[in-house]
């Protein structure tokens, strides 16, 4: 490992000679002095060096091109005058170790041309709070997880058999046969509860063949899913998520509310519990007296509608989150628990956030004649799927979980505007590379 000071740490160092690597942000090459504004991964600092005519260092520095990666000595000085972190270095020895060509894009750059590039956009200080953010974020949700027994699973993203239903899928070669890319580990969360895991949850890819353009959808994403054994009903599922979440968004303020409020304008909230919950069909109509009529005939709200029923919730409860409960059967998986009382409404919900579905979780049904029966009544052959309905012919507990959209709701908390923003490397119809 090159020895090195983190730029973060150089106000530890005053009036010592230290060596710092990074990229070269700025340079100004001056007739008397030259300077180098120099980013590492903690932070950037002012580089200063007296030009003299026939001085190596200064012609090292004035071949220079932004964004090469240098090796940098010099002597700390503390500089209050100096704008950027109140101290300078002093250049004593600069070595080149990567020289950068001319960069394509800027800030200025349309989205999709710096997704070309991404390697290069993903460089800059406010992108690399995004991911830190998403770092914060998981290691919340997994202190939260360890803290109520949850144990980890890593479910296969082949799958024989598909997961939800079978639009959607991606179909690959499987030697002699097909296999599918995984739209959900639910099959898999749930044949944990009949091993008597408990409580199980698992951060990983899903994939849905969803030909959308739009700015919240994507082929492949990262998604966070949670199942919980012994519920009494949904309302258990809602209880749990609130607390991961208000705790995962206190956590955020308290580490990073200043910096995204500098870089993103936005105020993080940390929700109060118990967040709201309207029934589904109560919040069609809440949105169709607000002026808009839903031109969806399966019972669902639009877009349209979810912006328009976190309206509502804001201005009556004062929240950024709503639980819609109490789906039609019609709109929901087989694998819903319905009510006893109204076998056309699930035990299930969405949880949106301003005015954006993160969310869809249930209680499962887990008696095997029930499951069985709503598979058919839904119209699915039941040979494909009896390696899942043979996890409910020898004891299962009563159950429920949820899936959340990692992207989502980092595109929510940051204010942004589109999932691309907020993903590594995002795949969408016409986006396999970089």
């Amino acid at each position: 490992m090159i020895e090195r000071t983190s730029i973060a740490k150089l106000s530890e160092f005053a009036e010592q000679k230290v060596t710092i690597c990074g990229w070269t942000e700025k340079i100004r090459d001056q007739k008397t002095v030259q300077f180098i504004v120099l980013r590492d991964e903690t932070g950037s600092v002012q580089l200063v060096r007296e030009k003299v005519e026939g001085d190596s260092v200064c012609s090292t520095i004035s071949d220079l091109s932004t964004d090469s990666v240098v090796q940098v000595i010099g002597v700390v000085k503390i500089d209050p005058r100096v704008k950027l972190g109140g101290l300078e270095v002093q250049i004593e020895d600069v070595v080149v170790l990567s020289k950068a060509d001319p960069i394509p894009i800027n800030e200025e750059t349309s989205l999709d041309k710096r997704l070309d590039w991404r390697f290069i956009d993903l460089r800059s200080s406010r992108n690399r709070l995004i991911f830190e953010v998403q770092t914060e974020l998981e290691r919340s949700y997994r202190t939260t997880w360890e803290e109520e027994g949850f144990i980890e699973i890593h479910s296969p993203k082949l799958m024989g058999a598909a997961s939800e239903s079978g639009a959607e899928l991606f179909r690959v070669d499987y030697f002699d046969t097909s296999a599918y890319l995984a739209q959900s580990p639910q099959f898999y969360k749930q044949m944990a509860m009949a091993a008597g895991f408990g409580k199980v949850f698992e951060i990983g890819p899903v994939f849905r063949a969803n030909p959308s353009f739009t700015s919240r959808h994507d082929t492949e994403f990262t998604s966070v899913d949670v199942e919980l054994s012994w519920v009494d009903s949904h309302e258990d599922v809602m209880n749990f998520e609130q607390h991961l979440l208000s705790r995962m968004l206190k956590d955020i303020s308290d580490k990073f509310k200043d910096e995204i409020q500098s870089m993103f304008g936005v105020d993080v909230v940390v929700p109060k519990l118990p967040f709201p919950r309207i029934k589904l069909a109560d919040a069609i109509e809440i949105v169709e007296r607000s002026g808009h009529k839903i031109e969806r005939t399966d019972g669902d709200l639009d877009p349209e509608g979810e912006r328009r029923i976190a309206d509502y919730v804001l201005k009556e409860f004062g929240h950024q989150f709503v639980f819609l409960t109490d789906y039609p059967a019609t709109v929901r998986p087989y694998y819903h628990m319905r009510h006893a009382e109204d076998q056309t409404l699930t035990k299930s919900f969405d949880l949106v956030w301003k005015g954006l579905e993160i969310t869809t979780g249930a209680q499962r049904e887990h008696r095997y004649d029930i499951l069985v029966n709503q598979a058919i009544e839904k119209g699915l052959e039941l040979p494909p799927l009896q390696f899942y309905l043979d996890f409910f012919r020898y004891g299962m507990p009563p159950h429920g979980g949820f899936g959340m959209g990692l992207t989502r709701v980092l595109m929510i908390l940051l204010g942004l505007k589109n999932v691309r923003e907020v993903t590594f490397l995002y795949r969408g119809p016409n986006r396999l590379t970089p």
